[in-house]
């Protein structure tokens, strides 16, 4: 068994506004596993790392690779406890190879175009009326559960906002999440999840920076907002901090990046944890390629959950590959029909 690398920028269709800064690209990496005898079969997955909040994004992460690449030569094993997005590109990989090279990594129901998954529809950070016209515009398309970044407009406007769309459209009608990003202080943060919650907020994410385990218990013990752990779950590392960080601050959920919190077995012993505990979660994508987000969806088909998940992010991208994931209204379905070509592929720089 043999390993190849190559980076890859994605770029964004239209600048994305969110808590650090615009983004107009973002850096991926592709890996493939192949045998020798036949290199041009080959398992792929995308490593998709985030600049600024995947703690392995340093200037030792091309190192890893290649150490990555030496050692499935060698038929070593590589530590890659604290390089999730590594670790859930080769999952993928190696799924993608073992079902022969289909871009089949969990097979099921869902990839025989059986079933679907209900997403949230996402809204980008912009101004006042940017923000309006796209809640009406995911309204539109069919989504009943929408998610909004906030922080980057003021808070009053912020509110404004929440209103106006509560005026158009009940609680039964729209779920609404939003994601603070950690955005708030302790100083401002009960009377804004007071508010929220009046105006029929569903769940906050990360209200409060990571890192501040014992200021996020309290706030989880008093809040009357529902609270989801996002960036606090980013850099635990192993079952027993997994353990205590869900002891300790005891939050209503968890948003689950496998890319982001262990791969996809990382992501599967958080979930098995909080259920212990009474701790509702979904599976939220961190800017994938339509590689990292097939693979994503085809495994939360096999989580058996009913609630929306935040899967789509396919049309993001100008320079996207081919996929057979298709969004019709809020619901996610995979067409087996679609062949991919490999064939777009074989142009990247792969470094063996």
């Amino acid at each position: 068994m043999r390993l190849a690398y190559a980076p890859y920028l994605l770029k964004f269709r239209h600048p994305a506004g969110t808590s650090r800064g615009i983004l107009t690209e973002k850096p991926t990496f592709f890996i493939k596993v192949f045998d020798e005898s036949e290199p041009t079969k080959f398992g792929i997955g995308e490593c998709s790392v985030f600049p600024g909040l995947s703690p392995e994004a340093d200037g030792n992460y091309g190192y890893k690779l290649i150490e990555l690449l030496a050692n499935i030569a060698l038929d070593k094993e590589t530590d890659l406890s604290r390089h999730s997005s590594i670790l859930f590109g080769l999952e993928q990989a190696l799924r993608d190879y073992a079902s022969g090279c289909r871009h089949l990594y969990f097979p099921s129901d869902f990839t025989m175009g059986n079933g679907s998954i209900e997403t949230n529809g996402l809204v980008w950070m912009g101004d006042f009326d940017e923000m309006i016209e796209r809640i009406d515009d995911k309204v539109k398309q069919g989504f009943h559960c929408i998610k909004l970044k906030i922080g980057a407009i003021d808070w009053k406007k912020e509110v404004e906002m929440i209103e106006y769309i509560r005026k158009k459209y009940s609680e039964t009608s729209l779920q609404i999440r939003v994601d603070a990003n950690g955005g708030f202080s302790m100083d401002n943060a009960l009377p804004r999840l007071k508010r929220l919650s009046d105006l029929g907020v569903h769940s906050i994410e990360q209200p409060i920076p990571a890192g501040l385990p014992e200021l996020m218990a309290f706030l989880c013990q008093v809040s009357p907002l529902k609270i989801a752990l996002d960036e606090s779950l980013i850099g635990i590392y192993g079952k027993a901090a997994k353990t205590t960080l869900l002891d300790e601050v005891n939050p209503q959920y968890i948003i689950l990046k496998p890319s982001l919190c262990g791969g996809f077995s990382g992501a599967e012993e958080w979930i098995r944890l909080a259920e212990e505990r009474g701790i509702g979660w979904w599976v939220t994508s961190a800017l994938e390629s339509n590689v990292g987000l097939n693979a994503l969806a085809q495994w939360t088909a096999t989580l058996n959950t009913s609630i929306p998940q935040g899967l789509g992010t396919g049309a993001l991208f100008t320079n996207n590959f081919e996929c057979p994931l298709i969004l019709d209204s809020d619901r996610m379905h995979y067409d087996p029909s679609v062949t991919i070509d490999d064939e777009a592929y074989s142009v990247l720089d792969w470094r063996y």
